[in-house]
């Protein structure tokens, strides 16, 4: 039994034809205050296309950002709007077929509404998309 364990830990270190074991590395998280990443010297310089690029990505990002907000936004105003409607007492004493009139409201009053935010919000992140590419293919061919 000792000998088994002995040529475990022996294992790849004693041999001419086994690779050498990679050095154990520790993995820290960083400490507050520090940079998450290091500064590099692989920065573009300003002007190089590199840097360019990074521009243009970060404008997407930031016009992605602004029509994920403006959707967030409308999508929380119709739905508070559908539930102010759909809460006047009004509406709870009329009704439809026997349902009053708050509840459909709420059934089908809410859903256009927010297919509609949906589909804008699409329309918006497909042009800003459209943009960039054109941006960086204009780029492409000026280099």
């Amino acid at each position: 039994m000792s000998d088994d364990h002995s040529d475990r830990e022996n294992a790849g270190t004693s041999g001419d034809d086994a690779p050498p074991r990679p050095q154990r590395v520790r993995v820290t998280a960083p400490r507050a205050g520090e940079p998450l990443t290091p500064p590099t010297s692989s920065d573009p310089a300003p002007g190089s296309p590199a840097s360019a690029e990074r521009v243009l990505v970060a404008s997407l990002i930031r016009s992605q950002l602004r029509v994920a907000i403006v959707c967030a936004l409308g999508f929380a105003a119709a739905l508070a709007a559908v539930a102010f409607v759909a809460a006047l007492p009004v509406l709870n004493e009329q009704t439809i077929a026997g349902v009053p009139v708050g509840w459909l409201v709420l059934a089908f009053g809410a859903y256009p509404p927010l297919v509609a935010i949906a589909a804008l919000a699409v329309t918006a992140a497909n042009r800003a998309e459209d943009q960039y590419r054109a941006l960086t293919d204009r780029d492409g061919e000026d280099a």
